[in-house]
C-alpha cells in the first residue's frame, strides 16, 4: 500500500486555466464542488464530507487543494458548472434533469469535466435513468478489480470498500466513458460520502473512515491524471 507524502500529477483536462482558477478558489488550488440537482433528492447530504476529503488530499496525498470550511456548491442549471472540473454528487432520492440540463451536463463532460456520483442509498434507480439520458450511447460499465482507480495511490485489491450496509452484497464501481476517457465514476452500495464525514456523525470505526478517504483519494487522483 502506498503512503505518499507528495505525488506529482498532471491535470488532464480541456478546461482553461481561467476556468480552473475560479473566483472562489485561490490560484493554483483545486476544489471538488458538490452538484445541486433537481428532482427532490437531498443533494445537500453529507455536509462535512468534501471538506474532509479535500483536507486528506492535501495533507496525506500532497495535492494542491483549496482549504474549504464548507461545501462549494454548483447548481446544474448555472453557467458556473463549467468553472469546476471536479464534481461530486450524492443523495438518497430522486434525480430529474431537464432536457436543457442533460445537454449542459453532456457539454460539461465533452469539455473535460469529471463527476463522482455516490449513492447515499435510494438514488440508484433515478441516477441510472438520468445518466442514460446524458450518455445514451455510453452505458454504465462495471469496472474490473484490476482497474487503475483501485490501485493508483492506495491499493484496494477487492475494489470499493464497503462503508455502510444498505443493499446486500459487495460495493460496486461503475464508469461512463466518453471518447476513451472515464468522465463519470459511480460508487454504489458503499456510501463513501458517509465515510468521509466527521467521525462522530455516523460513529464509523476509524478503519472505515480511513478506507473511505483513501478510496476518495484514488478517485480524484485518477480524475486529475486522465
Amino acid at each position: 500500500m502506498l503512503r505518499p507524502t507528495i505525488i506529482v500529477f498532471v491535470i488532464v483536462t480541456t478546461f482553461s486555466a481561467a476556468q480552473w482558477e475560479t473566483t472562489d478558489v485561490p490560484p493554483g488550488r483545486a476544489v471538488i464542488a458538490k452538484l445541486k440537482y433537481p428532482g427532490g433528492g437531498d443533494w445537500y447530504a453529507n455536509p462535512t464530507s468534501l471538506p474532509n476529503l479535500q483536507g486528506f488530499l492535501a495533507e496525506r496525498v500532497g495535492l494542491p487543494m483549496a482549504d474549504i470550511g464548507d461545501d462549494v456548491v454548483v447548481d446544474v442549471a448555472s453557467d458556473e458548472l463549467y468553472d469546476y472540473p471536479l464534481l461530486h454528487m450524492t443523495g438518497h432520492g430522486n434525480v430529474k434533469f431537464t432536457d436543457g440540463q442533460v445537454k449542459r451536463l453532456r457539454r460539461y463532460f465533452e469539455r473535460g469535466g469529471f463527476l463522482h456520483v455516490d449513492d447515499n442509498y435510494g438514488m440508484d434507480e433515478y441516477w441510472r435513468r438520468e445518466v442514460a439520458r446524458i450518455f445514451p450511447d455510453s452505458p454504465l460499465v462495471e469496472l474490473p478489480l484490476d482497474h487503475e482507480i483501485y490501485h493508483n495511490v492506495y491499493d484496494f485489491a477487492d475494489g470499493l470498500p464497503k462503508i455502510h450496509e444498505h443493499h446486500g452484497g459487495p460495493a460496486r464501481g461503475y464508469g461512463v466513458y466518453y471518447e476513451g476517457r472515464m468522465v463519470i465514476f459511480y460508487s454504489y452500495n458503499t456510501d463513501l460520502g458517509d465515510g468521509w464525514e466527521d467521525p462522530d456523525v455516523h460513529k464509523d470505526p476509524p478503519e472505515k473512515h480511513e478506507a473511505a478517504l483513501k478510496m476518495g483519494a484514488n478517485i480524484f487522483v485518477y480524475a486529475l491524471t486522465h
